[in-house]
């Protein structure tokens, strides 16, 4: 392939973590991996997109208020339709990522791919793969039409590594920019963002973290939650949830690891009173290490944990966390 164009969202300046997992992936099959962006920020973001591999950037520029996908699918559409076409468009499968792929793929015609897990390499063309029925399948799909398509990509489906082959640019130069003018989108421009609220955390990223210990109804009572985020700092890592305590109220969903939730990775993943509903393992059964505390012995969980603890969580976590304080 000549070209992958990749959809680059940042804020203030940080690109997603999936965007630079795209640019990865995306320079693996092409030899010109272009990236549009668009914000306050984005040329700051620039500087990050060329060390994974954004051989030149399109800035929207600041697009205000209004929600980006309107926007920011007219302008790709005009420049595509301007004739710099690719050979595919990589897109992660966020808020703003799949409002944008389905407003791109009307505007140029082109078919969507969605829920990708993975991707290769089968001549001209890319072969994706998809975990459906809640993981317990995986399927293969590609494009039968000539031309371009739209890839929508889960979180977590490729490493984000930054260029360092030989004969590569030098990580850290900084891409070739240059702008695309936004076009009038219509009525649409009347949706706007009206507030932004940060999410509060104390440690790294839930779909950061080296280390994720997550807590399911197996605690008994919210209350009990506070022995995760106890064991989490005294890790160093992120606190998570299953779905069952954020239906219920317990925690935000902000929290919340599997398949409506975030995916994670992390080197350790810790499932404490977590049965292992297969919703929730999509989401986390990625990771390097898995520790599942649960009094069932039949528990799902156990089927993929590297390591199992049969025991009531509320006795495991409490002498697991005075071990560590004592070490400490």
């Amino acid at each position: 392939m000549e070209e992958i164009l990749v959809v680059a969202e940042q804020h203030n300046g940080e690109p997603a973590g999936i965007v630079l997992e795209l640019l990865t992936a995306a320079r693996g099959f092409a030899g010109a991996v272009p990236a549009v962006t668009w914000g306050p920020g984005a040329k700051r973001a620039g500087a990050t997109l060329g060390q994974y591999g954004a051989t030149k950037l399109y800035d929207l520029g600041d697009i205000g208020e209004s929600l980006p996908g309107p926007k920011v699918a007219a302008a790709i559409a005009a420049h595509v339709l301007g004739g710099d076409r690719p050979d595919a468009i990589l897109i992660g499968a966020t808020y703003d990522g799949r409002d944008i792929a389905a407003r791109l793929s009307v505007r140029l015609d082109l078919p969507v791919l969605t829920n990708i897990v993975g991707l290769e390499a089968n001549g001209d063309a890319l072969i994706t793969t998809h975990a459906v029925f809640g993981g317990s399948v995986v399927l293969r799909a590609c494009f039968t039409h000539r031309g371009p398509g739209i890839f929508v990509v889960r979180a977590k489906s490729f490493p984000a590594e930054p260029v360092s082959a030989p004969g590569s640019r030098e990580a850290g130069d900084s891409p070739e920019s240059a702008a695309i003018e936004v076009p009038k989108t219509g009525a649409t421009d009347a949706a706007r963002i009206v507030a932004r609220h940060e999410e509060e955390r104390g440690g790294p990223k839930l779909d950061e973290a080296a280390v994720v210990v997550s807590g399911g109804r197996g605690l008994g009572s919210p209350e009990n939650y506070s022995l995760i985020t106890e064991l989490a700092q005294l890790l160093k890592g992120a606190a998570g949830a299953s779905r069952a305590i954020v239906d219920a109220g317990w925690v935000p969903y902000a929290l919340q690891v599997g398949q409506t939730g975030k995916t994670v990775k992390p080197t350790v993943y810790i499932a404490c009173g977590i049965s292992g509903a297969t919703q929730h393992m999509v989401g986390m059964k990625g990771a390097q290490n898995i520790i599942a505390i649960n009094k069932d012995p039949e528990a799902p969980i156990f089927t993929i944990a590297d390591l199992g603890v049969v025991g009531d969580v509320t006795k495991v976590i409490p002498r697991l966390i005075e071990k560590l304080k004592a070490r400490s």
